[in-house]
């Protein structure tokens, strides 16, 4: 009998679910999704090359950690549910029905319907994993063809995680209709909204603000006593200016404020910030925008502030915006008898105004949560990309070996070998050397060798010849010296500042061999790896090969590419033996180490998908939580509208203008605090490509970005547009007649 009132009210009480039903696919959709590439069962063909354990390992970590939040959602569904059902419940508990059986029928109820939400969303997962894949097999350069295959250990996990989570609800719900008196259910109907505490959030925003107003005035200051030349352009010396005057321009407009017009309430305060906050986007903003344009002299501290004061900014400009959005409707309202008189718009204000006036403190919130969703979609392709593309920079040769003199006191305990154990390990593996050098980096002064003093390490040299043979490994054309002159080689890392003030002050360098003089081409910057370089340094002297003869040898190098990938198991198996037969420690103080290129890609491209695949899977589950508590927030005094609307049919007012009604003011909810925050994340996330552009330019490529940025574009429209229709069909069939 149980089982038939189970069904028969799961039925009737179907379209009530579907809000529920909506949000917890999406959630189970999006945990397998992600989770599924971490099965065991999961084989994706990425080369010989890499071990997918790493990542695999790396991912169930970063998604379980993340699937947290969805506890908080799964947790305020099912509040609403519960609220929503109350008259129901106190009806059953009048004729008879003990409030435990009532509350174990909804239990079972609300897992029956969890149940289906875990199926669909199992099915949909398996179709959104081919997009994890697709972004996986390009991370690792390899081509994508789909295959459609369920994860029965993945399931098992899926299902497992939501089944707990619905217990865990289901039991504290259980426990609160136990405890909940029949007269308090029979009226919760008739409450509205628990309201919020008339507190003081904004006015406590405000002081913050204007006490930062008074930071950023004085940095501002500073940085054009430090930065700051007569000798700039126009655009530089107002850049300087707008970052001392705008935020004054707030402490100056609190002043008038406090002494003039605080009769008139507080918005004009907040409004007037609001305006004055946007200003102080432009002048920040106007740093990063200049500082690379006209190669300022910030440095990391400069940029980092101006973000922080932009991030400020912004985040009022926020509060300001919602937190005046009734104030701004009364005003309208109060001073457009043309607009206030107009069809429903009399209604529409009453209706908007009394919700905002209680829940701006949530939208406000929900806003900046949809603004660091929006950021994380943003930085995710940018950090991978750069990481990615950093890595072919780091990751050229397929073997490396070198040493480092760093603890040796004594010249005859450099090392002197070619690392025999490697060449032997390679012939028994049967790999062969597509290419094979092996060199000594020299001091250009043999008193340079005592010199240990860390970040002023001597920059070490390597001869013409050697560096010709690496750049031949590479496919690069071979540099040319002139008697008595030299070159240099910078990591890819260095700036073009540190490179030019380096080359302006060494345009001579004294050796153990004469003078030398620097060549007319003074700098190559090749990726040539990051072992190439002396410690602590980010360049290396290209000497004559004549030169070097006279030179002490303190390092020794042998830079091998493999006619093909070293698979991940022979890679690590060859990192075994060289640690056995040159340990990192040796007797007389030299240090001894090996790089694989297939160690180094395998790990770096692991930690990135997983973080880009982490940061992607916070970012929608924020907007599913922000969408689900805009959602319901409408719903839940959906059920005390019913009144109001039919009040307005009882005027005469037709069907289609309600409905018309419903959409304009369900579009106002969602529209203002997401709309808010696509305008403030835009603005931000084009501040962090402004910051990052050489880099983007560099390893990723604006196309791609745009291809991206797109995407998610789509996915926060495809989201709000299911939110959006759910709650206007709750909507509609709550206000019927």
């Amino acid at each position: 009998m149980y089982a038939k009132l189970i069904l028969r009210s799961a039925r009737r009480s179907a379209r009530d679910y579907l809000i529920y039903i909506v949000t917890m696919t999406i959630c189970v959709t999006l945990f397998y999704a992600f989770l599924s590439v971490s099965s065991r069962f999961y084989k994706p063909d990425i080369g010989v090359e890499y071990h997918f354990t790493i990542l695999s390992d790396g991912m169930k970590v970063a998604i379980c950690t993340v699937t947290l939040l969805l506890l908080f959602l799964i947790r305020f569904v099912n509040r609403y549910m519960l609220r929503s059902r109350q008259k129901e419940f106190a009806l059953e508990a009048v004729l008879g029905m003990e409030q435990r059986t009532i509350a174990r029928l909804f239990f079972a109820e609300t897992l029956l319907m969890g149940g289906i939400s875990v199926l669909l969303g199992i099915g949909l997962g398996a179709v959104c994993s081919q997009f994890i894949t697709a972004l996986l097999l390009t991370s690792y350069g390899q081509t994508y063809h789909p295959v459609w295959t369920l994860f029965p250990d993945t399931a098992a996990w899926t299902v497992g995680f939501f089944l707990l989570s619905f217990l865990a609800v289901g039991l504290f719900n259980t426990r609160t209709i136990r405890r909940t008196r029949i007269i308090s259910m029979l009226s919760a109907g008739r409450e509205n909204e628990a309201p919020l505490q008339k507190g003081h959030w904004m006015q406590e925003v405000t002081a913050l603000y204007l006490l930062l107003a008074a930071v950023m005035t004085v940095q501002g200051g500073r940085m054009l006593v430090l930065g700051g030349d007569s000798r700039f352009a126009l655009p530089v010396q107002v850049m300087f200016w707008a970052n001392i005057l705008a935020p004054a321009g707030l402490l100056v407009w609190g002043a008038v404020w406090a002494v003039k017009l605080r009769r008139r309430g507080f918005p004009v305060l907040v409004l007037g910030l609001t305006a004055g906050a946007f200003l102080c986007i432009l002048s920040a903003a106007s740093v990063l925008v200049l500082q690379r344009r006209y190669l300022l002299v910030f440095g990391a501290g400069g940029i980092n502030q101006a973000l922080i004061f932009l991030l400020a900014d912004l985040l009022f400009l926020l509060c300001g915006v919602i937190w005046l959005a009734s104030t701004l409707l009364v005003w309208q309202k109060e001073h457009s008898p043309a607009c206030r008189y107009q069809g429903t718009n009399l209604f529409f204000f009453g209706q908007m105004i009394s919700k905002l006036r209680t829940t701006s403190k949530t939208m406000t919130l929900v806003s900046v949560t949809l603004v660091l969703a929006i950021l994380l979609f943003a930085a995710a392709p940018v950090l991978a990309g750069w990481a990615n593309g950093y890595l072919e920079a780091r990751a050229v040769w397929d073997i490396q070996l070198y040493s480092r003199y760093n603890d040796v006191r004594d010249t005859s305990d450099l090392p002197r070998g070619n690392y025999d154990a490697v060449t032997r390990f390679l012939t028994r593996e049967g790999i062969a050397a597509a290419a094979d050098c092996t060199f000594s980096l020299y001091l250009p002064r043999q008193e340079d060798f005592y010199n240990r003093a860390k970040y002023d390490f001597p920059v070490a040299a390597l001869s013409l010849s050697d560096y010709n043979a690496l750049r031949s490994m590479l496919g690069l054309a071979p540099v040319t010296l002139g008697k008595g002159e030299f070159t240099t080689q910078w990591k890819a890392i260095a700036s073009e500042r540190d490179r030019e003030a380096f080359l302006t002050e060494h345009s001579t360098v004294t050796t153990d061999a004469g003078v030398l003089t620097l060549a007319d081409q003074g700098y190559h910057a090749d990726p040539m790896g990051e072992t190439f370089y002396n410690s602590y340094t980010d360049v290396v002297y290209i000497f004559p090969d004549e030169v070097c003869a006279r030179l002490l040898p303190v390092m020794r190098c042998r830079y091998i590419m493999t006619a093909r990938p070293l698979p991940y198991e022979t890679a690590r198996a060859l990192e075994q033996v060289f640690s056995d037969c040159y340990p990192e420690q040796a007797p007389g103080g030299a240090e001894y180490a090996i790089r694989l290129r297939t160690l180094q890609v395998n790990s770096t491209r692991a930690s990135n998908f997983v973080l880009q695949a982490a940061m992607l899977y916070g970012a929608v589950v924020l907007i599913v939580i922000c969408l689900t508590v805009l959602s319901l927030q409408q719903l839940l005094d959906a059920g005390q509208y019913r009144h109001r609307f039919s009040v307005l049919r009882k005027l005469g007012v037709e069907e289609q203008e309600i409905r018309r009604l419903v959409v304009r003011q369900l579009g106002f909810w969602f529209g203002l605090p997401v709309g808010a925050a696509v305008l403030a994340g835009t603005a931000l996330a084009g501040c962090f490509v402004l910051v990052v552009q050489a880099e983007i330019n560099a390893y990723i490529g604006f196309g791609a970005l745009a291809v991206q940025l797109g995407m998610t574009a789509v996915i926060l429209a495809v989201l709000l547009g299911c939110y959006f229709a759910s709650t206007w069909v709750l909507f509609q069939r709550a206000i019927e007649a």
